[in-house]
């Protein structure tokens, strides 16, 4: 098959960057002609497993959900633009993606501008939602809302990453037909069980690597050091990654570790860093940001990885990478974070399958989960951590989930 993906952004970072690529690579392996259009400046630094790049020219600003930083474009967010500035956007867009036709498949990434550049490209196509421009876009902008009615109307089909997406593009967009639940993908030749001193090693190498430090964004300044004294021994050991903000749920995390005999290392940057570092204790490590080249051998090395958020995920990537390295899950039972636990309960055995979530924002209840993971016998452990990753290979593989996009809907 011919298959083109329209991303409007990047190929680097997390979110839908990552999605694309992965999908890009995935659908490439597997024998497809695959076209992706992004203004990613530096494609040749990402494997895409052979897929070719177009980079659709641009003489206004880019469109975003949320700032970052672009080297060379002006970003702004969507819903400041004018109606002309959307229109001409969507229609460079386009234009470069109707060069590539005909094709057999098109899937466009975010419900807009997505949808609008598959309506006008002039073939079939498939949007995903990925929530980001729901939220803090389109929500309570009913022009934006309009728009995307009427391009989601000539869509073949729209994917949502899990239930919970689901209902939020129903609550905010309205009834949309033709919504299939398909969640994001791991990529579980990256994340992978490892021994443990092999793992620390190359985690001690990576933490190396690390650049000076310029930007919270960045890996804390002497990391390496840090994290060889903090993790001599073999003291149980949970790890959280994410932001490190109030919606996060990282107070409730500290809060059951003050019953828990554990240490913990907690990675990520955000505002409630200083607040949080003040309340953890002496068995507590904030590493700063880390990388997936770091995160694939920290997780390894983690008895058990929290995902506490009190506020409505759409889905729970970060306990899904840590699944498939073998580090048992525990996250709170909400929104899409509900869906990877279904998952891996569906896979763990039945005297276990409560360790795989906590009640949500309860910290006496994820203290109590957590004691129960680590107190259980050593081949007991070792069976949920198989288990954790025979789950994130069999529902969340990019294999699986590309064979899933392309099949047809039943």
């Amino acid at each position: 098959m011919k298959v083109l993906i329209w991303h409007g952004y990047l190929l680097g970072g997390t979110g839908s960057n990552v999605y694309t690529r992965a999908l890009a690579r995935a659908w490439s392996r597997a024998g497809h002609e695959v076209v992706v259009f992004c203004q990613e400046p530096d494609p040749e630094e990402y494997d895409l497993g052979g897929a070719t790049v177009v980079r659709p020219p641009l003489d206004g600003p880019l469109p975003v959900f949320v700032l970052d930083r672009y080297a060379d474009m002006e970003a702004r967010y969507l819903q400041d633009l004018s109606r002309a500035e959307r229109d001409r956007f969507v229609e460079q867009n386009a234009a470069a993606v109707r060069k590539h036709l005909p094709a057999d498949f098109l899937l466009t990434n975010h419900v807009l501008l997505g949808a609008p550049v598959g309506a006008a490209a002039g073939m079939p196509f498939t949007v995903k939602a990925h929530g980001s421009e729901l939220e803090f876009s389109m929500r309570g902008n009913e022009e934006l809302c309009a728009w995307a009615r009427e391009s989601l109307a000539s869509a073949a089909e729209v994917l949502a990453g899990s239930e919970h997406i689901r209902g939020v593009l129903a609550e905010v967009v309205g009834w949309t037909e033709r919504v299939r639940v398909v969640p994001p993908g791991v990529d579980v030749e990256e994340f992978r069980p490892c021994p443990r001193d092999e793992a620390l090693a190359a985690l001690l190498e990576e933490a190396e690597r690390d650049s000076a430090r310029a930007s919270e964004r960045d890996p804390d300044a002497g990391n390496a050091g840090r994290l060889e004294e903090f993790l001599a021994g073999e003291a149980p050991t949970v790890v959280y990654v994410g932001k490190l903000s109030e919606e996060k749920g990282v107070h409730l995390l500290l809060e059951a570790l003050a019953q828990v005999d554990a240490r913990a290392v907690v990675v990520g940057f955000g505002p409630a860093r200083e607040e949080l570092e003040r309340a953890a204790g002496e068995r507590v490590l904030f590493t700063g940001a880390l990388e997936h080249r770091h995160l694939r051998h920290l997780w390894p090395l983690a008895d058990v990885s929290v995902t506490p958020s009190v506020f409505p995920e759409a889905f729970g990537m970060v306990a899904a990478e840590a699944a498939a390295c073998g580090s048992p899950p525990l996250v709170a039972r909400h929104s899409g974070l509900a869906e990877v636990a279904d998952g891996l309960e569906a896979g763990y055995p039945e005297e276990h399958r409560a360790l795989a979530s906590f009640k949500p924002g309860d910290a006496a209840d994820l203290a109590a989960k957590l004691d129960a993971i680590l107190a259980l016998p050593r081949p007991e452990r070792a069976r949920l951590s198989s288990a954790a990753r025979a789950a994130a290979v069999e529902r969340w593989s990019w294999e699986t989930i590309a064979a899933l996009i392309l099949s047809p809907r039943g």
